[in-house]
């Protein structure tokens, strides 16, 4: 995974980045948590996001917000660490020219940012949002949008209540042509401590649902010379709720 050095709005934004060698191959952006609680591009959820966008055949890029490792500026509670993510988009474009399908996804804080970023572009259709803190921060930026996700929630978790995430799930839901499917991990913790593995199938059978909806089949990617690591069976993941059916196949720091 090539380290790449990016033109940000404060400087160079650090990341680490995977182009596949199909140059239509959907893209994807992956964002960390809070960096005041040490939330950096190398979290395990956040690495864990960016590997599941690999073993599906996507470029994907994570990066380190403004003030994090070697990216420039410092922390702007937000407003910076959007210029960024907006920043990091438009070198996605011009790095993928042929891309059709565009995604992002973001853990914690990153969740926050990866939302917001979806509201001002439409070409990000679809999103993965990990732990989001519904309970912490103001979501009342949400506007009409018709991008399809994904929300991942522990029913343990410290930082953000459940009930907060499923009411965000519910918005979200409710504009006209979303499809949001919101998935709860029995006895997950924020940082699904114990549950990384049921995480992982959960994210990895999502990613593998909307790339068989978007092409009428299950596409069949070139792994790279990465080998998949054997994972439990897929149907031992049941999530307690989903705003949309996703189509069976046959068959993630504060």
């Amino acid at each position: 995974m090539p380290e790449v050095i990016i033109n940000g709005p404060e400087g160079r934004i650090e990341g680490r980045y995977h182009q596949n060698s199909n140059p239509k191959a959907p893209v994807a952006l992956v964002l960390h948590p809070h960096p005041l609680y040490g939330g950096t591009m190398n979290n395990k959820i956040t690495y864990s996001l960016y590997r599941s966008f690999v073993n599906n055949g996507f470029s994907v890029l994570r990066i380190n917000f403004r003030g994090v490792g070697r990216s420039q500026g410092k922390f702007d509670n937000g407003v910076g660490e959007l210029l960024d993510a907006t920043a990091v988009i438009n070198w996605l474009h011009d790095q993928n020219m042929e891309a059709t399908e565009f995604w992002i996804a973001g853990f914690s804080f990153g969740a926050w940012i990866a939302l917001q970023t979806v509201m001002r572009r439409p070409e990000l259709e679809n999103y993965i949002l990990v732990a989001p803190p519904a309970t912490k921060y103001d979501f009342n930026f949400i506007v009409p949008c018709s991008s399809c996700g994904l929300i991942v929630q522990g029913d343990k978790d410290e930082v953000t209540k459940e009930s907060d995430s499923a009411k965000l799930a519910e918005r979200l839901s409710a504009r006209d042509g979303a499809e949001v499917q919101y998935s709860i991990i029995a006895n997950g913790d924020h940082f699904f401590n114990n549950n990384i593995e049921e995480f992982e199938e959960v994210v990895d059978r999502y990613i593998k649902s909307r790339l068989y909806m978007e092409s009428g089949k299950v596409r069949k990617v070139k792994r790279d010379r990465r080998r998949r690591r054997k994972k439990k069976n897929i149907a031992e993941i049941k999530p307690e709720r989903n705003y949309f059916p996703v189509k069976p196949l046959s068959s993630f720091d504060i």
